[in-house]
């Protein structure tokens, strides 16, 4: 049987959108202890953002934080989950930041641990360990 070629992870880039853009990058990197790098923003565009720090040739999605007269933060949509040594401490750090714990840590078999927490924005955000 002729092996099938490897694709990369379906998603290639995330946004999340926010309504405070300084508030938001304090918040996400005392959760997740990793530099968010302000982005220069295009000629002409409301837009603004932070990238969260990225290894292009590295495992997983690159995103960013956006502020935009266009969008707008909150639950219900789509859902990111960020990977984590033990999404317990990121929740743990969560709450302290500022942040909602919405479900604590919790098994889902195999697959291992999930947690859901809220930012300072009002998204919600899923956290993912293999502990």
């Amino acid at each position: 049987m002729a092996k099938t070629a490897v694709q990369p992870n379906a998603v290639g880039w995330f946004e999340i959108y926010v309504s405070d853009l300084p508030r938001a990058k304090k918040f996400y990197e005392a959760v997740f202890k990793r530099p968010i790098e302000n982005m220069a923003a295009a000629p002409g565009n409301d837009v603004q953002m932070c990238t969260f720090s990225m290894n292009m040739d590295g495992t997983g999605a690159p995103g960013a934080l956006v502020k935009s007269s266009k969008m707008r933060p909150g639950s219900g949509g789509t859902l990111v989950y960020f990977s984590c040594e033990d999404c317990a401490v990121e929740a743990a750090r969560a709450k302290a930041s500022g942040g909602t714990l919405l479900e604590p840590k919790k098994s889902i078999g195999e697959h291992g641990f999930i947690a859901f927490v809220q930012d300072t924005e009002g998204n919600m955000i899923g956290l993912h360990s293999l502990k």
